[in-house]
């Protein structure tokens, strides 16, 4: 677990010291109790339930899913089990830097499939079809080749593409289809935003980071995601007051001070243009709505 948030989160490659990518398989009579605390992960997951069925929340919804069916976590989510007994399912973990640039170029829909937190797979033939890359990948991870980070990344980047066929992804610009320079920045500017976006609020920062004018940048995104850069990182500063208010036991002013804002009266003031509600609100309603 790392430390330094104020809610847990859980490195699941530190079990294997220098790992960026991991598979294995889960029989599991029982929930671990770590599990079944709110946390979040430091990388991508994706879970592929053979067997059973899996009640868990991410973020503000809960989900029951039943085998078969593929489930994905983004970094920063926050995970909670709430229950999960006899089933079984293939574990893929990866950090933000496994898939080479040039394969998150190429898949221009496959941050917004992570979004979908979980898609069930009715389709027998494209079940099929992840398993064989399943298997592939568990046969390359368990041998020491040469290349076999390159092979994994590879094999990788078929499955994801094989899940984004099972749901309708209507990017408006294919990052692929930019030239390299464009493709560059917009990758950048997501991974900074990521990184940054709870310090960071201003579009001129990260266009100074980017080398590039605030101007061009906001074009530049809202040419690819239909949305500004202050949009953009407005959003994710809304996310997570509203995970830090549904998951945390910390004060409005505390949140507030979290991610940077000069009081909690503007903070506030923020939260309403952006929900609708107060963050007290809110807090009230979302834990009323699942308690």
């Amino acid at each position: 677990m790392k430390n330094g948030s104020m809610i847990p989160v859980f490195d699941l490659l530190s079990y294997k010291p220098g790992a960026d990518f991991i598979i294995k398989t889960v029989e599991c009579v029982q929930m671990p109790a770590y599990m079944l605390m709110p946390h979040r992960h430091s990388g991508y997951a994706i879970n592929l339930l053979l067997e059973g069925e899996i009640e868990y929340f991410a973020d503000f919804k809960i989900y029951t899913v039943t085998a078969p069916a593929l489930m994905f976590l983004s970094p920063d989510q926050v995970y909670q089990n709430v229950r999960g007994a006899m089933y079984k399912k293939v574990h893929i973990s990866f950090n933000k830097d496994f898939l080479v640039n040039e394969v998150q170029g190429v898949i221009s829909c496959w941050e917004y499939m992570f979004s979908r937190e979980m898609i069930p797979l009715k389709d027998k033939v494209i079940l099929e079809e992840l398993l064989t890359y399943i298997r592939l990948m568990e046969q390359e991870y368990s041998n020491n080749r040469p290349q076999k980070n390159l092979v994994l990344r590879n094999l990788l980047n078929a499955f994801i593409i094989c899940a984004v066929r099972l749901i309708s992804c209507k990017c408006k610009t294919n990052i692929a289809q930019m030239d390299s320079s464009q493709n560059k920045i917009v990758r950048q500017f997501k991974s900074l935003t990521d990184e940054h976006y709870h310090q960071r609020t201003r579009v001129a920062e990260y266009a100074d980071m980017l080398y590039v004018t605030p101007g061009h940048l906001n074009d530049l995104i809202k040419s690819v995601t239909g949305k500004t850069a202050k949009q953009i990182i407005d959003e994710k500063r809304v996310v997570e007051a509203k995970r830090l208010l549904f998951w945390g036991q910390h004060s409005v002013k505390q949140i507030a001070g979290h991610l940077n804002f000069e009081d909690d009266s503007y903070f506030n003031r923020f939260f309403k243009k952006h929900t609708g509600e107060t963050p007290a609100l809110f807090q009230k309603n979302i834990r009323e709505k699942y308690n």
